[in-house]
């Protein structure tokens, strides 16, 4: 009798201990990528969050479900967005905090925070979701101890955490990207039509909700041709993948056909080959840059190592599952790696699989040890994991520091301390936290040179109109507005945070540099703002002040 009772015993702890270190990881997960997710604001510091904003509220005052803008295309995340509005702006005409719809608006104008945060949180519910997603896939991989380790990996994992925090598309698109590699693994493991059809659904979704994404698709399809060797029936079931993937993405984002002229014109204005501050150097050098900076900053060297040991170690020993989980991963890192631009949130989609990878060199390395030192070592695993999770943990904690304290912040306490009452200020970015200041402000705004920021916001002034004025511009600055509008920006001081990226590059944007010159050149540099390791993040800013 106690025989039989010990080992069911023994699963039982091992079940509830399991259950516990996974709740120990997703709550870490979760204080992670909330603490300081109210970074910035009011003030604006990215400048992609504004466009995803103010499309969902667009959408909702325009009774409409037609995003009117598709370079993401971004459709699921605006649909996402639009439901966060109703419900802030319903509980908040409910509870009487608002008097009606039309006074919910007119605050979030004044004060964006009102609706920004909540819309971080649901990308922070989604950064969780690849977490537990990378439990799930990793258990099914090795077992327990990877999948925990992998999403160990994940949740401490400092650029993970950062665009965790931002309303973009490309956390979300992970997740979408991370059930289809499950359904991909259940087509080689079980071949069952749910997994099809499942794997065709998310890869609709996650095309959906960012372009790139939908290269993931490649895992249930080399699933399905590495099956096909032995189950004759697989390929007739692999008709389900493209058919899913097709309808799930019409189905949500059916106005990619309806609107199809302005999903031209987005997808030609999305295609640029020079941005300040992003501009790549080939292939070679892309990957370079990728695996030195973010994979590197995020993961350490030993992280990318036992990623490496993983990855090898799995395609000598496992190879269907290598095939139901890397080719979507690999192809989109060549994706990326062959664009003209280099963006550091590109990555991001890559990072549970590289966690993975990592947990699965671990696991190799912990085996290795005992069968070569023919000894029964226990907790092998979890002495290395927190061994290299306390240094990514720092990475990400200093990360998170260094959002917290601004340059743009930083610039505001100087005009704050500096700028007397009255003065009329020229600002590049986001600056609604100067807004209730004794100032009067300008920002540049494409074809419409320099406009009063308080009047274009008092009239509530809407996305497709932006999108007009901006003309397909990648950024919204000095350097954009035409040179026979310059003398509309004149101020008593300028704040500007989008000069250095230009002059970084002066041969690439000379034009842009002689803007900012007829600009700058009768004024006199006050303040220069930069970022320091450690202490603080954000673009060079520099203040200039100009005689009456």
């Amino acid at each position: 009798m106690t025989k039989s009772i010990t080992p069911a015993r023994n699963r039982g702890f091992a079940r509830w201990g399991e259950r516990l270190l996974l709740m120990l990881i997703l709550a870490a997960a979760t204080g992670l990528r909330l603490d300081g997710v109210g970074f910035g604001l009011p003030a604006l510091n990215d400048p992609d969050e504004p466009l995803f904003m103010m499309t969902a509220l667009d959408m909702l005052r325009n009774h409409s479900l037609n995003p009117g803008w598709f370079g993401h295309p971004a459709t699921i995340t605006f649909y996402s967005l639009a439901l966060v509005l109703l419900a802030v702006g319903g509980g908040g005409v409910l509870t009487g905090r608002f008097a009606d719809a039309d006074a919910f608006v007119a605050a979030v104008y004044r004060d964006p925070g009102i609706l920004f945060l909540p819309a971080r949180w649901l990308i922070v519910a989604c950064g969780v979701a690849c977490v537990w997603l990378v439990y799930r896939l990793g258990k099914r991989l090795g077992g327990t101890r990877l999948g925990l380790v992998g999403a160990g990996f994940l949740a401490v994992n400092a650029v993970h955490i950062h665009y965790s925090q931002i309303i973009r598309t490309d956390v979300q698109a992970s997740v979408f990207m991370l059930l289809c590699t499950l359904s991909a693994l259940g087509i080689v493991r079980e071949g069952r039509a749910r997994d099809y059809l499942f794997a065709g659904i998310w890869a609709g979704l996650a095309c959906a909700t960012k372009w790139p994404a939908a290269i993931i698709v490649l895992n249930p399809l080399c699933a399905t041709l590495y099956r096909s060797w032995w189950d004759r029936g697989a390929a007739r079931r692999a008709v389900l993948i493209p058919v899913a993937a097709v309808a799930a993405l019409c189905i949500a984002s059916p106005y990619l056909l309806l609107d199809y002229p302005t999903v031209l014109r987005n997808l030609a204005g999305e295609a640029r080959t020079a941005h300040p501050g992003a501009n790549g150097g080939g292939f070679l050098a892309n990957l370079g840059w990728y695996a030195a900076n973010p994979l590197l900053q995020s993961f350490g060297a030993a992280g990318l190592a036992l990623a490496a040991v993983g990855l090898v170690g799995a395609i000598a020993r496992r190879r269907a599952d290598v095939v139901a989980v890397a080719p979507g991963a690999l192809a989109f890192l060549i994706v990326i790696g062959a664009q003209a631009l280099l963006w550091e949130r590109w990555v991001v989609p890559l990072l549970p699989f590289v966690a993975l990878a990592a947990a699965a060199g671990l696991c190799g390395v912990a085996d290795a040890v005992r069968a070569r030192l023919g000894l029964r070592l226990s907790g092998v695993e979890a002495l290395a994991a927190i061994a290299l999770l306390l240094p990514m943990l720092t990475a990400a904690r200093s990360a998170a520091v260094e959002r917290a304290v601004d340059t743009r912040q930083v610039a505001s306490a100087w005009v704050r301390a500096h700028v007397p009452p009255g003065r009329s200020i020229l600002v590049e970015h986001g600056a609604f936290d100067l807004l209730g200041g004794p100032w009067r402000f300008r920002f540049p705004l494409g074809a419409a040179g320099c406009v009063d920021a308080r009047d274009i916001l008092s009239t509530q002034i809407r996305y497709s109109r932006v999108e007009t004025l901006r003309s397909g511009r990648s950024v919204v600055d000095v350097a954009h507005v035409d040179a026979a509008q310059l003398p509309g920006c004149r101020a008593d001081f300028a704040v500007l945070t989008h000069i250095d990226g230009y002059a970084d590059d002066p041969a690439r944007f000379p034009g842009e540099l002689d803007r900012y010159s007829a600009l700058i050149g009768a004024g006199r540099q006050v303040a220069v703002i930069r970022p320091v390791p450690g202490a603080r993040t954000g673009p060079v800013v520099r203040i200039f002040q100009f005689t009456r």
